[in-house]
């Protein structure tokens, strides 16, 4: 029977404080990758690039990892009551700004703050659902939701947004997630109770130097990532700086872990075998992950799709994760071997790959991507969750909060790395595919004399002068080749996706020491990675 803990009233039913507790993570893992529902329609409220959408979602996620660590001395400073109301009123505040704002350089700092906020939010939810389970099921099963929740983020926010940003203008999002917040803010000031599951611990020696290297590393990071191609790389002042400002910030973030007696995450983690390579599997699977943010592209501009299509051909990918999620959960439970669910997951994701490359075309049904998406979300599925306790689970307890914080640094660097090598692919393959055909396409080539002219011919049936129409028919043609620039792109980095999931593959299967650790939560009051 699970053990009680006098921090909630006892007129509250425990199921329903369980559910509140999971709801109040809601409204931050759906600003989390917010701007990514419709970067367009955010890059087009702000009045900046594409790019300037994804760093946004960079700073969010960087102000989560860079403050995971020391949120947990806050967390140990406040009563439960007082650390959720302090801590989601700043978060609806931070909403409230960014619901007024329609600047850029404001939106930048705010969401790295509400990156903070998310941290301290999700992991006092988690904390207390966790220290309220005594058995390792109910804390696998709830790390299973809160992660299933967290794979789902993108798919239900474009499901859930698509038609309010068409409706209204973008800043309508937030004011969503302000009045999704008091529900469960109410609930609680009413349920909890001023009872400190610790002894209140004091916050002094408060290691905020840590926090500032390495929040000031994970930015940079995110920036060399995203502005990098743009930006051609080291040929940049503003990159070679970020550059040397990783080295110079990293070598000294390190030399500071091994000098103080309590390190920000302790570095002794990467002594395990097991370790490593969850690490590495983790980074492959979210580069490999958000490659489908590709096929939404793929959607939008070559098969002409609007953003609320594409939300409704994405509830398969949302319908594969939750089953992916819910086997991965139940196998895990069963103690099955750690290859049982990365072998599935990783074939999966390569057959995703493999269909999408031989399904990429200037026309197509959108039958054709059902399955494939399905394919790929419960692939994710089944490897999210097993790794991220697997690595936790390859390191004694006592560090297991710096392996939980180290996962979840990868995990940041698996989102920029993805970024920078769309960016990198889009910009160069792209350059390279248009320089090809312009070899092979000339003006006495017999297909675009053929296509120019029964353009020419439509055009002027229409009403257009001679010159006009084949000037018009030229401008066809180009946009005809930029379609196939598109397409050409896309394959090739599915192609490259397709070979690092097979030698994934192969390290999974060539392995067997990996079946060695026990998937198992030791701690009860672990926070979510």
């Amino acid at each position: 029977m699970a053990r009680k803990i006098p921090i909630f009233k006892r007129w509250a039913p425990e199921w329903l404080i369980k559910i509140i507790l999971f709801s109040m993570t809601l409204p931050g893992i759906i600003i989390f990758f917010l701007p990514l529902a419709n970067s367009n329609a955010a890059a087009g409220y702000y009045g900046s690039e594409p790019a300037d959408i994804q760093f946004a979602v960079a700073l969010f996620y960087a102000g989560y990892v860079g403050f995971y660590s020391l949120e947990r001395r806050f967390f140990s400073f406040l009563a439960a009551k007082e650390y959720f109301l302090i801590f989601t009123t700043l978060q609806i505040m931070a909403c409230l700004i960014c619901y007024y704002t329609n600047e850029i350089y404001i939106l930048f700092p705010v969401r790295f703050l509400q990156g903070m906020l998310f941290a301290g939010n999700v992991n006092l939810s988690l904390t207390l659902i966790f220290t309220r389970l005594s058995s390792e099921r109910g804390r696998e099963i709830s790390f299973s939701v809160f992660f299933g929740i967290l794979l789902c983020a993108l798919p239900f926010n474009n499901l859930i947004t698509a038609d309010l940003i068409d409706s209204y203008n973008f800043n309508i999002v937030y004011k969503t997630a302000i009045f999704s917040y008091l529900p469960g803010l109410i609930f609680l000031t009413l349920t909890m109770s001023n009872y400190r599951p610790e002894a209140r611990f004091p916050l002094y020696k408060l290691d905020w130097e840590s926090f500032v290297l390495f929040s000031i590393i994970l930015v940079l990071i995110g920036y060399i990532t995203i502005y990098g191609q743009e930006y051609y790389w080291l040929e940049d002042r503003r990159i070679l700086g970020s550059v040397v400002g990783i080295v110079l910030f990293g070598g000294i973030s390190v030399f500071r872990q091994y000098a103080i007696k309590r390190p920000y995450i302790d570095l002794r983690v990467f002594r395990y075998r097991n370790f490593k390579v969850g690490l590495l599997i983790l980074f492959i699977m979210y580069i490999c992950r958000f490659a489908s943010g590709i096929t939404n592209n793929y959607f939008a501009t070559e098969l002409h799709l609007d953003p609320f299509h594409i939300s409704y051909i994405n509830i398969f990918n949302l319908s594969g994760l939750i089953l992916g999620v819910i086997i991965a959960c139940c196998m895990v439970l069963q103690k099955k071997k750690i290859q049982y669910l990365w072998g599935p997951g990783f074939l999966m994701l390569f057959a995703f790959h493999v269909m999408m490359y031989y399904s990429f075309d200037v026309q197509a049904d959108e039958f054709n991507y059902f399955i494939p998406l399905f394919i790929q979300g419960l692939g994710v599925g089944l490897i999210m969750v097993p790794t991220i306790i697997f690595i936790i689970s390859s390191v004694p307890a006592s560090i297991g909060p710096s392996a939980a914080a180290t996962a979840l640094a990868v995990r940041y660097l698996g989102f920029c790395t993805s970024i920078a090598l769309i960016n990198f692919y889009e910009l160069f393959e792209k350059s390279r595919h248009y320089n090809a055909f312009q070899d092979h396409i000339t003006t006495i080539d017999p297909a675009v004399k053929s296509f120019i002219q029964t353009q020419t011919a439509k055009l002027t049936a229409k009403g257009m002068s001679e010159d006009q129409a084949t000037k018009a028919a030229e401008k066809l043609l180009l946009g005809r080749i930029n379609v196939q620039n598109h397409v050409r792109f896309a394959m090739d980095y599915y192609e490259i996706m397709s070979w690092l999931l097979f030698a994934s593959l192969l390290l999974i299967l060539l392995f067997p020491y990996l079946n060695r650790t026990v998937l198992y939560l030791r701690s009860r009051k672990l926070s979510p990675a």
